[in-house]
């Protein structure tokens, strides 16, 4: 990856070309890949042998391709002379599928630590050759909570990811992997990957979750099967308070237990209900010694949308903001600014959170959102998530108290003022990036300015409109008001512009209709 200041570039051109030669091998020394630590143990070394190897196992895999878009695969990760065989079944299932991203999550057995760490490597090296990382997708993922990082002792002996890797390599094209391991991690921890996944996935059709665990360890076969037997249902039931709970309780055995449970919180919130175990054997099948062996499960999980009616969306260009795709009826409109203006009343008066229940599967999408109050005209707090944080009615819930009570402006809003308090909200599209300022269009997008993780900001789309401000002024406020930057570190290329647009909407609109 080339990373050349202008000089350097204008001092390059000038070079000779021999020197011109040598270009492209600078780039690529420039590059950060993660070399296998496992190949030539838990499999072949040689591309030709290893190719061969992955291509016996898939033939030999007795399972038909799905149909079905599949989401999720639970595959082992041992040796492939023991694993190898099951692995192939979930692979198999998946192959007429076409992912661009692949998330992998792996656990940690070398490196013990609190969080989630997201491999930030330009690709990863197998036999077969380089598999690029989606950094995009890995940089939004570790933006969005401070338990996600990049911590590189994690992936330095580690096995459990990399040995996927090369499946996915003989079964997918034109793939970026997204490299997960997962360290120890709290429920709450598990809970927000698992929402981070779905805030970033968001409604894509084209990322497969691959979850790696092994299960059962050294027991002898019939104990193994009894035991493998309780994990294996109880991720079929997708209950992941049972999983963790088993798993800590030594109940149940899977030592990729934090990989599984964020895949089924994920499926949860994706709404897949299908879960099916394609195979299980264990390591004493392999080698014939049954006194001390170790278990394997392939798994796929998926919802009840078919491959082409995934590639049918995709073609006709559906966009990845919900609210941009699917709009806001009215009547949702009104039940949004409801539920906001219920909830700033009862909050005010009792300091009660208020719990609704949602039958709109629309407002029980996953979508960023602001509510903005306004006291006789004039702003009296604002607060809101630009990336989705849960359902879009419980986000508007929870920003509406926010913006009562917790924006540092102003003084939290008092029961005397509830009657002159007026309620907009603002229903966002997911950010996505743009090279230059000449992008923006004033009053269709909200605009997000970072440098780093600690200098961010963003306007929504209104504030250009209400304040009248050009283009260039809009941008410098937005750098110095909000992320604490010079006012015009927005034309410097290495501070990151994104837009995104927002469905307006206030009571005074709807009252009429």
């Amino acid at each position: 990856m080339f990373r050349m200041n202008i000089k350097r570039v204008i001092n390059l051109l000038s070079l000779t070309l021999l020197t011109l030669v040598i270009i492209p091998k600078m780039s690529i020394s420039d590059q950060k890949i993660k070399n296998p630590n496992v190949s030539g143990q838990f499999y072949d070394s040689r591309s030709e042998r290893l190719s061969k190897d992955i291509d016996k196992f898939l033939l030999d895999a007795k399972v038909t391709q799905r149909e079905k878009f599949i989401d999720i695969i639970i595959s082992p990760h041992a040796g492939y002379i023991y694993s190898g065989a099951v692995a192939a079944h979930g692979f198999k299932a998946a192959s007429k599928n076409k992912y661009k991203t692949v998330v992998i999550l792996a656990p940690s057995h070398f490196h013990g630590f609190d969080g989630v760490s997201i491999g930030l490597y330009d690709a990863f090296k197998t036999p077969l050759g380089d598999v690029p990382v989606d950094l995009d997708f890995a940089k939004k993922l570790e933006l969005l909570n401070d338990k996600f990082y990049f911590d590189e002792k994690a992936f330095a002996r580690e096995h459990s990811l990399e040995v996927q890797i090369p499946f996915i390599q003989k079964t997918f094209n034109n793939f970026k992997v997204v490299p997960v391991v997962v360290g120890q991690i709290s429920a709450q921890t598990l809970k927000d990957f698992a929402q981070a996944l779905n805030v970033v996935i968001g409604n894509r059709k084209d990322v497969l979750v691959v979850a790696s665990t092994d299960l059962s360890h050294y027991h002898d076969a019939e104990f193994a099967r009894n035991i493998d037997r309780k994990t294996i249902e109880v991720i079929k039931s997708l209950d992941v308070q049972e999983l963790v709970e088993g798993s800590y309780l030594k109940t149940l055995e899977l030592c990729g237990s934090m990989p599984v449970a964020i895949s089924m919180v994920y499926a949860k919130l994706k709404g897949l209900t299908n879960v099916e175990v394609l195979t299980y054997a264990n390591s004493g099948d392999v080698s014939g010694d049954r006194s001390n062996v170790v278990g394997y499960v392939s798994a796929i999980i998926y919802g009840d949308r078919g491959i082409a009616e995934s590639s049918i969306e995709e073609n006709v260009g559906l966009k990845e903001g919900g609210a941009d795709q699917d709009g806001l009826s009215v009547d949702q409109k009104k039940r949004l600014l409801f539920i906001a203006r219920k909830t700033v009343e009862e909050y005010v008066r009792n300091k009660k959170k208020l719990d609704f229940a949602e039958n709109d599967a629309r407002l029980k999408q996953p979508e960023g959102a602001f509510v903005t109050l306004k006291k006789n005209g004039k702003l009296r707090g604002c607060i809101g998530n630009i990336i989705a944080q849960g359902p879009l009615y419980l986000t508007v819930r929870n920003m509406a108290i926010a913006a009562a009570s917790q924006d540092h402006r102003f003084s939290p809003v008092t029961v005397k003022e509830l009657d002159d308090i007026e309620i907009d909200i603002s229903v966002l599209t997911k950010p996505r990036v743009v090279k230059s300022a000449s992008e923006i269009v004033l009053g269709k997008h909200g605009v997000i300015v970072s440098r780093g993780s600690f200098n961010q900001g963003v306007f929504l789309p209104q504030v250009a409109t209400d304040t009248g401000w050009s283009k260039e002024k809009f941008l410098s406020e937005l750098c110095s008001q909000k992320a604490q930057l010079p006012p015009d570190s927005w034309k410097d290329p290495a501070t990151k512009l994104e837009v995104f647009e927002a469905i307006v909407f206030d009571e005074h609109e709807l009252n009429d209709k």
